[in-house]
């Protein structure tokens, strides 16, 4: 067993996710091209790209919205087969999504409910009369959601719906609900986008405080390369659905093929 620790005094342990030779094909097109990376136990990884370099594709392949037709996936260890997103989540995956995927007419306390569904025993039906195991086992679990809630600091929206409230804090609900999962991996498709200056400083200190109190490893994708050169502990770059950089932050940012294709110049 092998374990870095970090200048903030982050500890960053083995491969906890290994993705190996990964194709991924929509017809005769290559979304993703023989891209290999690893993910350790304790760390924020983030995959940077031009938009359409596979970035979104390559999140889906983890979480199981996507099956690749060449490669594997290696998740604690283990070779994982073909299985479908809900498994993986049982597994302790867990993501957030481009678009915001909330449940507009519930409330921010039922939305993040949600994300406990997955850990729950009991029946739907013991769930509908709510009597029982049914009603210790939500009692359990809505004592965690008010932990998160707490800790993301959105006490003041418990009960408004989240189809009112502004696209910043939506984000931050949606992070929220997939803490509720108790995730060992936490997947995060570009958390900051749309965001203004203040809600990004906020998300990025969300993500730090999330990695650094529940030790969750994160892999993120996100546009802003000062979010990204900030708070991540590697940087694997995509183009095109290949992958041209991998490693730590100084690093990618000094790669020419990255500069040339990504940082330094327009990219059609």
């Amino acid at each position: 067993m092998t374990s870095t620790v970090t200048p903030d005094g982050r500890t960053i342990g083995d491969v906890l996710l290994e993705v190996k030779n990964i194709t991924l094909r929509f017809g005769g097109v290559e979304a993703i091209k023989n891209i290999s990376f690893d993910v350790r136990e304790g760390e924020i990884r983030a995959i940077i790209g031009p938009n359409g370099a596979g970035k979104s594709s390559m999140l889906n392949v983890i979480n199981g919205f996507y099956h690749p037709q060449e490669g594997e996936i290696f998740f604690h260890g283990r070779k994982r087969n073909a299985m479908k997103p809900s498994q993986i989540a049982r597994q302790g995956i867990a993501r957030t999504f481009q678009n915001i995927a909330l449940f507009k007419g519930m409330n921010t306390l039922d939305n993040i409910m949600t994300g406990c569904f997955t850990h729950m025993k009991t029946s739907l039906l013991e769930q509908a009369i709510w009597w029982g195991r049914a009603e210790r086992e939500e009692y359990v679990y809505r004592e965690k959601v008010e932990h998160i809630i707490d800790f993301l600091e959105i006490q003041a929206i418990r009960k408004t719906p989240v189809g009112a409230l502004p696209y910043g804090l939506q984000k931050r609900v949606e992070l929220a609900r997939a803490l509720a999962a108790e995730p060992k991996l936490l997947l995060l498709d570009e958390p900051m986008a749309g965001m203004n200056v203040e809600e990004k400083e906020d998300m990025c200190r969300f993500i730090l405080d999330v990695n650094a109190e529940f030790g969750t490893t994160t892999v993120l994708i996100e546009h802003d390369m000062g979010v990204v050169m900030d708070i991540s502990d590697r940087v694997v770059v995509l183009d095109y659905g290949r992958k041209i950089g991998d490693g730590v932050p100084d690093e990618v940012r000094s790669n020419q093929e990255v500069i040339d294709a990504y940082l330094g110049v327009a990219h059609d």
